[in-house]
């Protein structure tokens, strides 16, 4: 609920003013705090890319039995020719995350039906979830990254900003409406996946498998608990998503980059710079799957400043006139950028080895 807030804060600021959310931090902002956002967003679009091209080269590591340096380098190339789709206009590139999507849901939709899944297990954990332990909030809060995504925010002004030129407000109030209604649907089917693949883990590994802890153990595991399909079907949604983020990530890196700072660079530089971190991560033999958690701990940490900004800009009345958040819309964008603090400074805290009550190891 809190990624559909802030994605249609978004899409309104981009309707409403036709800037991006990096380009209006440019032109209101100081010029320290324009480049402060500037390098973190950054940073949050390469531990982006680094989680999903990892977890895309994982995938077509496992699935034609290649080594994993050999899978990152084919990823980069598959990223690489679907951006290149660019040059067409933005159309056929959401077409093809679309389908990528589409395949992911369709890999856990037929999971949700291999997999011994208790469903009243699953039922009452989705309206009584809890945090058993220190992990589960450092896993919890990943979650919450990998789900908003701060590089997502930006590029989802900036997509909406020209998409259908409006001559008045009420064309500018219809554009907003059908926005809203396709970030509650793309999202809402994001979700059901998200829990999907929660179930799906939980039910094939908990009971006397808890010891996977790693992707590649997971799907070696899977073979024999839910057969060759399961694991086959597992391994192209890993793809599917890996390559599909990673594309957004791209095209997020350099909204943000024209956005805050004014200039662009060829998409191939782009690629090859946000490969680098996932590069290094394999060369000094670091486990991938942890490098995915902590990336997505990263994108947490660097969301709060998207969220903020957008609570500045769509609440001010001389930026959105008539369009300007009402003050329940307001009261929840606070809240929930409240609740993404909140869970940081615990995740923090917990690394600075400050004791949390109720959290301790031993739950």
């Amino acid at each position: 609920m809190i990624a559909m807030l802030f994605q249609a804060l978004s899409a309104k600021l981009g309707i409403v003013t036709g800037r991006n959310l990096a380009e209006m931090c440019r032109d209101r902002f100081p010029r320290p705090v324009v480049w402060s956002m500037w390098v973190i967003s950054e940073i949050a679009a390469m531990a982006t890319d680094l989680a999903e091209f990892l977890g895309g080269a994982i995938g077509l590591s496992l699935l034609f039995g290649l080594p994993l340096l050999a899978g990152m380098v084919l990823t980069g190339f598959i990223v690489y020719g679907i951006l290149m789709f660019e040059r067409f206009g933005f159309r056929p590139i959401e077409l093809i995350i679309g389908n990528l999507v589409a395949t992911i849901a369709l890999c856990y939709l037929i999971e949700m039906f291999i997999a011994p899944v208790d469903w009243g297990s699953a039922a009452l954990h989705t309206v009584m979830p809890e945090l058993a332990n220190a992990e589960a909030l450092l896993l919890a809060v990943g979650i919450i990254g990998a789900t908003v995504m701060p590089h997502a925010v930006y590029l989802h002004s900036g997509l909406t900003q020209a998409r259908i030129p409006t001559r008045d407000e009420g064309e500018t109030g219809t554009v907003v409406r059908i926005s809203n209604t396709e970030v509650i649907i793309a999202l809402a089917i994001a979700g059901l996946v998200n829990m999907a693949m929660v179930m799906m883990a939980s039910s094939a590994f908990y009971a006397g498998h808890s010891d996977v802890a790693e992707i590649e153990t997971a799907y070696h595991t899977l073979t024999p608990l839910l057969g060759i399909a399961a694991a086959g079907v597992f391994l192209l949604s890993l793809l599917a998503s890996g390559v599909s983020s990673s594309m957004v990530g791209t095209l997020a890196g350099q909204m943000i980059m024209q956005g805050f700072v004014g200039f662009r660079i060829p998409i191939w530089v782009r690629r090859l710079v946000t490969m680098v971190p996932a590069f290094v991560v394999v060369g000094l033999g670091a486990n991938a799957t942890n490098a995915l958690v902590i990336s997505q701990v990263v994108l947490s940490l660097a969301l709060p400043l998207p969220m903020v900004a957008l609570l500045i800009f769509t609440r001010n009345a001389d930026i959105m006139g008539r369009f300007a958040n009402s003050r329940l819309t307001h009261a929840a964008a606070i809240a929930g950028t409240v609740i993404v603090l909140l869970l940081n400074a615990f995740l923090i805290l917990q690394t600075l080895g400050v004791t949390i009550p109720g959290l301790s190891d031993g739950g």
